[in-house]
């Protein structure tokens, strides 16, 4: 948990040694432990661990040195700072194979048959998918809805009490819609709802929700996290350390989408950069988005950071810097958006984000491709939108590529 870590001054400083714990061997990192089991002294100290009186490790798919490190560091970057009457928010974490695994077992594990997810249009197609596809069949359902209208998301909150979570994403995928964590955390708990938000595009250092009110965090941790694009995985944070040592913890292992210690390796590693990539990541993406603003080819940036964005405001009040992912339409529609992406030079084409190279995609023939197009429209997800994680390259490298894809 959180609250097991000394208090550092740095987020840089927390990042690097948070979760670390004495190795037995005396390794300088933690290692990266490929058992399967743990082993017993005597048939009674398995009693006890198995009974719970007694901390230590059973079988990877239920815990991990190496998962844990990564747990408690993400669990402490999401915390850090944070005071509530008088003490430090604790929080646990629990690393997942994916942040679709992370996000199914947040939601099976606070909902049931009956219950409503109310959330809004321009999520990650994969979790929207997955509310329709896997949970709809459950009879969970989701309603989609403006919650920049606060009054409507208090309007569905009083009239119907089936709704038992508010699931939010911000800045959401791919239109860098923001939604006010405060306001809906300060509604849900006046109506006695539970709220989670996908931090993934922000990470810890730039926003944490936990500080709003939030009640549950979930990223890809394949993302900014990692930083590299070398492991999948996926977190699920909370501040109920009850709820997610009981009902949270047996959802997860009964589901099975555990990490494993090689991925959550990586990931260690990755996140004791954080701060230094982000720096430089949000540099370059205020570079990016003001040379994008006023080029002819372009119809629009969709970046928070933009005073011509509608949540600008938001944003400026709740992130400590806008971020290094945005969106664009370019003139043209969708020939434009596949012509500009063919002559890029440099910069990838690929979906996923926040590694250290600056990736290109257009979502309306790669990653929302299965969406109807009048609810992409819908969403705001155009034919000639392209969506960019700007990657930590030099500056100019990356204007320069753009510049001749655009001509």
């Amino acid at each position: 948990m959180s609250g097991n870590n000394k208090i550092y001054k740095g987020f840089s400083s927390l990042a690097i040694h948070a979760g670390q714990h004495p190795d037995p061997m005396y390794a300088h990192l933690t290692p990266i432990y490929a058992s399967s089991t743990y082993v017993y002294d005597e048939a009674e100290q398995g009693s006890r661990r198995f009974s719970g009186q007694e901390k230590g490790y059973i079988y990877s798919r239920w815990g991990n040195p190496t998962m844990n490190e990564a747990e408690e560091k993400i669990a402490a970057m999401e915390t850090f700072g944070i005071v509530s009457n008088g003490k430090q928010v604790e929080a646990k974490a629990i690393l997942h194979a994916s942040g679709m695994a992370a996000i199914s077992s947040l939601l099976l594990a606070t909902l049931k048959k009956g219950d409503k997810i109310l959330t809004h249009y321009s999520l990650y197609s994969g979790t929207q998918d997955y509310m329709k596809s896997l949970l709809e069949p459950l009879e969970l359902t989701s309603i989609i809805v403006d919650l920049r209208d606060l009054s409507l998301a208090e309007k569905y909150l009083k009239e119907d009490s089936t709704v038992k979570l508010i699931y939010l994403e911000t800045p959401a995928n791919p239109t860098l819609q923001c939604v006010d964590l405060k306001a809906l955390s300060d509604l849900a708990k006046k109506y006695g709802k539970i709220t989670a938000c996908d931090n993934t595009f922000a990470t810890p250092f730039l926003q944490q929700p936990f500080k709003h009110g939030i009640d549950f965090i979930i990223h890809s941790t394949t993302k900014f996290l990692n930083g590299h694009g070398t492991a999948i995985g996926g977190i699920l944070v909370g501040t109920d350390i009850e709820f997610m040592n009981t009902r949270a913890t047996k959802t997860h292992r009964l589901l099975g989408g555990n990490s494993n210690a090689f991925e959550a390796f990586l990931l260690i590693n990755g996140m004791k950069t954080l701060e230094l990539r982000m720096q430089r990541h949000c540099e370059n993406a205020m570079q990016v988005a003001k040379f994008l603003a006023g080029h002819q080819a372009i119809e629009k940036v969709n970046y928070n950071g933009l005073p011509t964005h509608p949540d600008f405001n938001v944003s400026q009040k709740q992130m400590n810097h806008p971020g290094a992912m945005m969106s664009f339409e370019l003139r043209g529609g969708f020939k434009a958006g596949v012509n500009f992406m063919n002559k890029l030079q440099m910069c990838t084409r690929t979906v996923s984000l926040g590694t250290c190279d600056t990736l290109l995609s257009h979502p309306a023939s790669m990653s929302h491709s299965s969406i109807p197009r009048e609810n992409r429209l819908q969403y705001g997800i155009t034919d000639g939108l392209i969506r960019l994680s700007v990657g930590i390259e030099n500056g100019e490298d990356i204007l320069n590529d753009f510049e001749q894809a655009l001509q």
